[in-house]
C-alpha cells in the first residue's frame, strides 16, 4: 500500500469520528444497526426486482414494482455507504488491507454500475412502457448477476466479522 494511503487511513482512525465511534458506548451499535437496516432495505428491494426480471410473478407489472423499489435500495445503498463509511473508521488500515473487504467493495461497485447500465437501457421496463410484461434475455441477464453480486458483497461483509 503507498505510504501517502496508509498515512491517510491512520488520519482516518485517529480523527474525532472514529475516537468516538470507539469510546461513545452506543454509538458503534447503533451505527451498525443502521448499517444492516441499509443493507436490508437493498436486499429486500432489490431481490424481488431481479427476481422478476428472471421471468418469475410475470402476472406482476414491472414498472409500477420498478417505481416502488428503486427509490427504496438508492436510499438503502445511501444509508449502508454512510453507516459502512462510519464503521471503517474504528479500524481502517486493517480493513483497507484485507482483500475481502476490497472485494466485498468490487462487488458493491459492480452491482451499482449493472443497476446504472440497466436503467440507461431500451429495455429497461419503464422505457417500453405500461404495457410491458415480459423480460428479455439481457433483462434476465442483468437480473442474475445483480442478484449474484450483491449476494456476493453480503457474504463477503458477513465473513469480515471472522477474519
Amino acid at each position: 500500500m503507498p505510504p501517502e494511503l496508509v498515512l491517510f487511513l491512520q488520519e482516518v482512525e485517529a480523527s474525532e469520528l472514529a475516537s468516538a465511534m470507539r469510546q461513545i458506548r452506543w454509538l458503534y451499535p447503533v451505527v451498525n444497526t443502521g448499517h444492516v437496516i441499509g443493507i436490508a432495505m437493498i436486499v429486500g428491494s432489490i431481490l424481488p426486482l431481479d427476481l422478476r426480471l428472471l421471468g418469475l410473478w410475470s402476472d406482476v407489472p414491472v414498472n409500477p414494482l420498478a417505481r416502488t423499489l428503486v427509490p427504496t435500495a438508492v436510499a438503502g445503498i445511501f444509508v449502508a455507504v454512510v453507516t459502512g463509511a462510519l464503521l471503517f473508521t474504528v479500524d481502517a488500515t486493517k480493513y483497507a488491507n484485507l482483500t475481502l473487504f476490497r472485494v466485498k467493495l468490487a462487488f458493491i461497485g459492480i452491482a451499482i454500475l449493472n443497476a446504472l447500465l440497466l436503467r440507461g437501457a431500451r429495455d429497461w421496463p419503464p422505457a417500453l412502457g405500461t404495457q410491458f410484461s415480459g423480460t428479455t434475455t439481457r433483462l434476465r441477464l442483468a437480473g442474475l448477476v445483480s442478484v449474484g453480486l450483491w449476494f456476493g458483497a453480503l457474504i463477503c461483509g458477513r465473513l469480515l466479522g471472522y477474519v
